[in-house]
């Protein structure tokens, strides 16, 4: 189930900047002194030339972002003074910056002139996983969790010998869905909820006649992969995905752009008596 909350991002009209936006693809292309060719081209985003706008009247870059609205993932800026123009751009104009202006993961960009002075700013934007296929997140956190049950493992100092593949519950699944949809409207990370129950009370209390119940959660990952990956990367939560006494499971994402991590994972696990 997905569940989307909070404010759509909206782009407001702006300026563009197309021969600048070029000049930093080609230097992308090129890479600095061999270094960060054939980065991916960017496209000029209108709400991050605002962004570069306000932080030429001295905005912070976190605080510039906020104010138009444009949630990152990760972001970057750079300041050249001293050139006009898309030599602004150029290699030689930018000496140690230029670096900063060739990571992968960074796709859009936003620009703002004044006089001799370019203001840069680059952002992997915030983009929510599976929107357009609700029901495919669960299918896949499935299937990974599967695939890593099926050969032995270590979480932390306990082995794990392989054990059967999961099935889906609807019941569990509503379950992970609420407790995510809390945590994304109410910006918060943890196994208790508001009312102080856990996943045990949840799972009494929505019906499922557990003999055995478990739960995952996460924060802030972007993909099915990245969130079991984290799981299995956590000694707890691996234990979770491997242990035998577990038979079913459901999972679900809720996104909530304007809370602290913007997206939250649950994974409930059980065993019906």
């Amino acid at each position: 189930m997905l569940v989307i909350t909070g404010h759509a991002y909206a782009q407001a009209p702006a300026e563009s900047h197309p021969t600048l936006l070029r000049e930093l693809n080609r230097l992308r292309q090129d890479g600095c002194d061999g270094r960060g060719a054939n980065a991916p081209s960017l496209r000029e985003n209108t709400a991050l030339s605002q962004a570069a706008q306000l932080m030429a009247g001295g905005r912070k870059m976190a605080d510039a972002l906020k104010t138009v609205d444009y949630r990152a993932l990760r972001a970057a800026q750079v300041t050249v003074r001293g050139a006009t123009g898309p030599a602004a751009l150029a290699r030689r104009t930018l000496g140690r910056s230029c670096g900063t202006l060739m990571h992968s993961e960074l796709i859009e960009a936003g620009f703002y002139q004044r006089g001799t002075q370019t203001w840069v700013v680059l952002a992997a934007p915030f983009a929510a996983p599976g929107e357009a296929k609700p029901g495919g997140m669960q299918a896949q956190v499935l299937a990974l969790v599967n695939e890593a049950r099926a050969r032995p493992r270590r979480c932390g100092s306990k082995a794990f010998t392989a054990a059967p593949p999961l099935r889906l519950n609807p019941v569990l699944h509503n379950i992970a869905s609420a407790h995510a949809a809390e945590m994304a409207r109410y910006s918060y990370f943890s196994h208790t909820s508001r009312d102080g129950t856990t996943v045990d009370g949840r799972a009494t209390l929505a019906g499922y006649p557990w003999r055995s119940i478990g739960e995952n959660i996460a924060a802030g990952q972007m993909t099915a992969d990245a969130a079991v990956r984290g799981w299995i990367n956590s000694p707890g939560h691996c234990a979770n995905i491997m242990s035998p006494a577990f038979s079913e499971m459901g999972a679900a994402f809720v996104v909530n752009r304007q809370s602290s991590a913007g997206i939250y994972w649950a994974q409930v696990f059980g065993s019906p008596r």
